[in-house]
């Protein structure tokens, strides 16, 4: 809340709103982080495409059998058009400016608040933190923005096929049919398993390793600290995440009733295609996030530069 001052005036009493820094700085920060997260998505989405028609081959995926990134993105752009690469590209948009702007937006405060909370300053003790900074932003944003990225994967997947007529149409179908729980809510657990473990991978990482990079004198606080951090948080999220990342897509993917849940969906998966199934599209998986991080960091850290500059 605005704390109120007041000023005294030949005996007249005025009071004087006085703004709150902390509210307008997380404000700030949350929108920061969403734009910077929509910037990434921008130039990076065709790569999220082929990474979900990849992981959703074996199910009937758009695509067929092909494999490898650039093929499965040469054949989605000749087959569907190469707009089809941003099916999706809206309901994308919706979820970074909910999930990014607090995942990544509201992490530094959370973190700051644990750290205050715990008096933790360095170590072990100060990772712990972090981590639980990057779980606790993690689950807030997905149980904010589960429905946009429901819509986008369902999107990204039915490609040019036109199953939805538009984005309204596929939020409003999808509860329609499937309900609020079983679908614009499918998939939660999994995909709040997976997100912490993103925003853990990602978040935390590029925050250590840039803290590490400026404390040990490598690199000064600057673009090539970013985005070397940027790259070790993008390799590190992916190669943690991809397992659950395929068994979100899938399961938000399939059919009402064809998994009993995320669970019976990653047995199933493992019974019919192995274990190596669980990084199918871990090339265009990290390919992706390396390039978003990049992308979000560098834009989030040069976003933050120019407001500071401007207050």
């Amino acid at each position: 809340m605005a704390t109120v001052t007041t000023t005294q005036t030949n005996k007249t009493v005025v009071p004087v709103k006085v703004p709150n820094k902390q509210t307008n700085g997380l404000l700030v920060q949350l929108t920061t982080a969403g734009v910077a997260a929509c910037i990434a998505d921008l130039f990076t989405f065709p790569l999220d495409t082929t990474k979900v028609r990849l992981q959703i081959q074996g199910e009937g995926g758009a695509v067929g059998q092909s494999s490898g990134v650039v093929r499965t993105m040469m054949n989605i752009g000749r087959q569907e058009g190469a707009m089809a690469l941003y099916s999706g590209i809206v309901p994308g948009l919706q979820r970074q400016m909910a999930f990014s702007a607090i995942r990544i937006g509201a992490y530094e405060t959370v973190r700051e608040k644990y750290k205050e909370i715990t008096g933790a300053k360095e170590g072990v003790q100060l990772l712990a933190v972090r981590v639980a900074a990057g779980i606790t932003t993690g689950t807030l944003a997905i149980l904010v923005a589960q429905p946009t990225d429901v819509v986008k994967v369902r999107m990204q997947a039915a490609g040019s096929k036109g199953q939805y007529k538009g984005v309204m149409d596929a939020y409003r179908s999808i509860a329609r049919n499937e309900g609020f729980k079983s679908g614009l809510y499918r998939g939660t657990l999994p995909n709040i398993a997976r997100n912490c473990i993103v925003n853990v991978g990602e978040t935390v990482v590029y925050d250590a390793a840039k803290d590490y990079f400026i404390s040990a004198g490598l690199l000064n606080d600057g673009i090539k600290c970013h985005l070397a951090s940027a790259v070790i948080a993008g390799v590190t999220a992916t190669l943690v995440a991809s397992p659950v990342d395929v068994v979100k897509t899938r399961f938000m993917n399939s059919p009402h009733g064809k998994y009993k849940g995320a669970f019976d969906c990653a047995i199933r998966t493992a019974r019919s295609e192995g274990v190596a199934a669980f990084y199918k599209g871990f090339n265009a998986s990290c390919m992706r996030l390396v390039s978003w991080n990049i992308m979000l960091w560098l834009s989030y850290e040069q976003i933050k530069i120019q407001i500071k500059k401007h207050n």
